[in-house]
C-alpha cells in the first residue's frame, strides 16, 4: 500500500443531513503516525454491572492452574477468550457502616465511586465523581461523545433505606458528587447518538428516529470511499457496515413487537386473517422482548461506539437492584427474591446461578465480538479494558468482602491477562485506580477508599 491516500480519523460518511463515524482503518493509522511514533489505537474503558452478587462455588475458578482449561460454570461462555481475561479473588467493597440497612442502595452507587455517600446529607445525592466520569473528563474531549451510559431498564426504583435518596438505587455514574448521569435505556436513542444528523455544516444535532432510507443513503456513500481503500480496510469497512445494518434491523424488530404488544393490550387486533379463519391459539409470552436480545443489541451499540472511536468510556448497568426477572430462563421469580436463599434453599441457589451465568454470557457476547474485530496489530479487545462485576459478594447475606470481578482486554498491553489471582489483597478503589492508570488516565488522588495500586495485574512494558 502506498502512502499517497491517507484519511483523517474524523472522516464521516454523510447523506441526507446525517453522518456516521468510520471504524479505525489502517489507512487512518498511516495518516496519524510518524517515523518516531507509529500509530497506536486508543485504549477504551468499559464497565458492565449486575446486582446482588453471585453463587461463590459457581463463579470462582477452583485454582489458578485450572483457570484457562476448566472454567467454572458461570464462566463457560468466556472460555474462548479467557486468555484475554483476568480474575481477582479478594477485592473487598466499601464498608457500609453507618448505612448497614441500605445494602442495595449502596451496591450500585459505590460500585464506580468506591466511597459512601455523605451521611450528613443522605436525603439528597452527595457521593463522589465515579471512575468512568474521571476517565471521561480526561479523554472525552477527543471524541464526539465524552462517555456512553447504558442501562437495560428505566431508572425508576423508589426506596429510602437508611433515609438515603432513592437516586442511589438508580445511578451508577456521577459527573460530580451531586450530579448523577442518567443512563439511556432505549437502543434507538443510542443509535441516534452514534448516527448523528446535522442540519447545517459544522452543526450537529440529535437525530430523529432513523428510517431505512436515511441509513441507506449514508451507507451508500461508502461505495466511493471503498474503491480507494486497500483490501484489508475494505473488509473491515464491509464488516462494520454490515454490523450497523444488523443493529438497526434488530432495533426495528424490537420496536415493531413493542408496538404490536401495546396495540394488543389496548384491545386492537393486529392479526392479518380472514374473518372466517379460526383465531390463533393462545400462547402466553412474557411481556416485553427477550432480555438477552435487548442486552445484546445494547452490547453491539457499545462495540460500534468503541470501534468508531465515538467514545472511549462506557458504562452498562445490566439491571438495577430489586425488581428484575428472567422469564427466558424458565422462571418468573425476581432476581432479588431468589438471592435470599440462606445457603440452604437449593432451588433458589440454582436460579441465582442461572441468572449469574446469563449476565456473564451477555458480557462474553460483547467481549467475543470485540475480539473478532481487527484493529491495528491486534483486535479491538486488545485495546480495551472491560470490567464486569457486582456491588455485592453474596446477595443472601449482603456481604462485600470478596466482590466478583472479571476484567477482559489487555488495555493496549497494560493489563496482565490470562490469569486468576486467588489471593488478591485490595479493595474496589484499588482496582479502579489501577485500571484507570493502565488506561493512562492521570489521577490527582486515589479513587474512593483506594490506598495502593494492584501491581500484580499490571503488565510490564
Amino acid at each position: 500500500m502506498t502512502k499517497n491516500f491517507l484519511i483523517d480519523r474524523r472522516t464521516f460518511l454523510r447523506g441526507a443531513g446525517a453522518s456516521l463515524a468510520l471504524p479505525l482503518l489502517d489507512t487512518m493509522g498511516w495518516a496519524e503516525s510518524t517515523k518516531d511514533k507509529p500509530f497506536k489505537p486508543p485504549v477504551r474503558l468499559g464497565f458492565m454491572y449486575m446486582p446482588h452478587g453471585v453463587v461463590m462455588d459457581q463463579f470462582w475458578p477452583k485454582d489458578p492452574e485450572s483457570f484457562l482449561s476448566s472454567p467454572p460454570p458461570a464462566l463457560e461462555s468466556l472460555r474462548p477468550v479467557l486468555d484475554h481475561c483476568l480474575m481477582m479473588k479478594g477485592i473487598s467493597g466499601v464498608p457500609i457502616a453507618p448505612f448497614n440497612g441500605a445494602p442495595h442502595a449502596l451496591e450500585l452507587s459505590t460500585w464506580l465511586t468506591a466511597i459512601l455517600p455523605d451521611a450528613a446529607t443522605r436525603n439528597r445525592i452527595n457521593i463522589a465523581i465515579s471512575a468512568d466520569q474521571i476517565a471521561a473528563n480526561y479523554v472525552g474531549g477527543l471524541t464526539s461523545l465524552p462517555s456512553l451510559e447504558l442501562a437495560t431498564m428505566p431508572q425508576t426504583h423508589k426506596e429510602n433505606q437508611e433515609g438515603l435518596h432513592e437516586g442511589y438505587y438508580n445511578y451508577c455514574s456521577y459527573r460530580s458528587p451531586t450530579q448523577p448521569v442518567p443512563a439511556e435505556t432505549n437502543p434507538r436513542s443510542v443509535l441516534n447518538r452514534l448516527f448523528r444528523k446535522s442540519d447545517k455544516p459544522g452543526q450537529t444535532a440529535q437525530a430523529n428516529p432513523l428510517d431505512r432510507q436515511m441509513l441507506d443513503l449514508v451507507i451508500g456513500g461508502a461505495r466511493d470511499l471503498r474503491k480507494k481503500l486497500p483490501q484489508d480496510d475494505q473488509h473491515k469497512l464491509d464488516e462494520y457496515l454490515d454490523s450497523v445494518r444488523s443493529v438497526e434491523r434488530r432495533i426495528a424488530a424490537i420496536e415493531y413487537r413493542q408496538k404490536e404488544a401495546a396495540l394488543e393490550k389496548a384491545g386492537v387486533s393486529v392479526s392479518k386473517r380472514n374473518a372466517s379463519d379460526s383465531p390463533p391459539i393462545e400462547i402466553k409470552i412474557p411481556e416485553g422482548d427477550k432480555r438477552s436480545e435487548y442486552m445484546q443489541v445494547m452490547c453491539d451499540l457499545n462495540v460500534l461506539a468503541f470501534q468508531t472511536d465515538t467514545t472511549r468510556v462506557s458504562t452498562y448497568v445490566g439491571s438495577l437492584p430489586n425488581g428484575v426477572s428472567y422469564p427466558e430462563l424458565g422462571f418468573n421469580d425476581e432476581h432479588h427474591s431468589q438471592t435470599h436463599h440462606g445457603n440452604t434453599d437449593t432451588e433458589k441457589i440454582r436460579k441465582v446461578a442461572a441468572i449469574t451465568k446469563f449476565n456473564v454470557d451477555q458480557f462474553a457476547y460483547m467481549v467475543k465480538r470485540m475480539h473478532s474485530l481487527r484493529e491495528g496489530d491486534g483486535t479491538l479487545l486488545d485495546n480495551c479494558i472491560m470490567m464486569w462485576g457486582s456491588g455485592l459478594e453474596d446477595g443472601s447475606d449482603h456481604s462485600r468482602k470478596n466482590l466478583p470481578f472479571i476484567v477482559a482486554g489487555r488495555g493496549g498491553g497494560s493489563v496482565n491477562t490470562g490469569q486468576f489471582l486467588a489471593d488478591t489483597k485490595g479493595n474496589q478503589g484499588d482496582l479502579l485506580t489501577t485500571l484507570l492508570t493502565c488506561a493512562s488516565i492521570p489521577l490527582d488522588r486515589p479513587i474512593g477508599i483506594a490506598t495502593k495500586q494492584l501491581t500484580e495485574i499490571v503488565a510490564s512494558r
